[in-house]
């Protein structure tokens, strides 16, 4: 499975932690994001990670910002995509589940701890 991750300034060290946990369980990811902390403009790397899965250059898409909302926004403006916001296991689980999504974002402002946002990522794949 190959997977693409994007990020805002806000959410750098939400996604390396969703990343190393991800690459832990032998996923390929792709990251499109930000590493610094500087202002960085969300849909930049929201539309990239959205066009990849479209694309089918990868199987799924991991977007945080700061609530998740403006990212998943962009992602849902390319064709095709239906981004969402899912900030714990179940919403996540229901979205592949029942809505088809192959994209999942969270917030990284919203502090769910390690062990959420791994279920979160868990769920979702």
């Amino acid at each position: 499975m190959k997977l693409a991750i994007g990020n805002d300034h806000v959410a750098v060290e939400m996604k390396q932690e969703i990343k190393a946990y991800l690459e832990g369980k032998g996923i390929e990811v792709i990251d499109v994001g930000t590493n610094s902390t500087e202002r960085f403009n969300y849909p930049v790397s929201g539309y990239k990670v959205a066009k990849m899965v479209a694309a089918g250059e990868v199987d799924g898409g991991v977007l945080i910002c700061g609530t998740g909302v403006g990212i998943s926004l962009a992602a849902n403006k390319v064709r095709g995509i239906r981004a969402c916001v899912c900030s714990d296991p179940y919403t996540a689980k229901l979205s592949k589940q029942h809505k088809h999504h192959c994209l999942r974002r969270a917030g990284d402002r919203h502090r769910d701890g390690q062990d959420d946002r791994r279920r979160v990522a868990r769920r979702g794949i």
